[in-house]
């Protein structure tokens, strides 16, 4: 556990969600480079100032895994015969912390760079024992929430014979509590290298993190 973790960090751990394809970017965006470090790492940096382990969801034989095996990150892969989809990945990042003795799984984008420093702190806070979501005033950021473990059989069931819900409908089934976070550009996603540009100023122009 890092120095840094929150007092929550022993209930939950924390999976990057980094398994699309970035067709828009035309490479893999994981590892595109911000101020010198991987988009990946980013994601991994927030999420360990309020979880005691953080994995990475990858498809095998990616840069990504590479990177993230590197790091001495825990690599998880979606499950054979699981729909392809973000939902394939928290499935897979519940199991692990179910192994790992946790509580709560909370699950970040690998691409949203410019989130809110306090973010995980909030959500693991407003979950409870159950599940908790992001929303702004443009509405859901539901790859930005903490899920149950007790969740899995559930997820499970919903991911039967390929199909893939939408990953909010599957927190509202939870009765996931929405935490508002300004401003959703904040949420922005890097889809293209266009976005790595402006994400680029806007953080030159940003404090430091605490």
């Amino acid at each position: 556990m890092s120095a840094s973790a929150s007092p929550a960090s022993g209930t939950a751990v924390g999976m990057v969600v980094a398994g699309g394809r970035s067709t828009r970017f035309g490479g893999e965006k994981a590892v595109a480079l911000l101020q010198g470090r991987p988009l990946l790492l980013w994601a991994v940096r927030r999420l360990r100032r309020s979880c005691g382990e953080v994995a990475v969801n990858a498809r095998p034989g990616t840069e990504t895994e590479a990177l993230a095996r590197a790091e001495g990150l825990q690599v998880l892969h979606d499950a054979p015969g699981d729909p392809d989809g973000p939902l394939a990945g928290v499935k897979a990042g519940l199991a692990w912390a179910k192994a790992r003795g946790a509580a709560l799984l909370a699950v970040s984008p690998c691409d949203a760079p410019l989130l809110p420093h306090d973010l995980f702190d909030r959500l693991i806070e407003a979950a409870g024992a159950g599940a908790a979501m992001a929303v702004t005033s443009e509405g859901r950021q539901p790859l930005c929430a903490v899920w149950p473990v007790g969740a899995l059989p559930s997820l499970a069931e919903a991911l039967k014979d390929g199909a893939h819900p939408p990953t909010w409908r599957a927190l509202e089934g939870l009765g996931a509590v929405q935490v508002a976070f300004e401003p959703p550009d904040a949420f922005a996603n890097v889809n293209t290298r266009e976005d790595l540009e402006i994400a680029a100023r806007r953080l030159a122009g940003m404090r430091p993190a605490p």
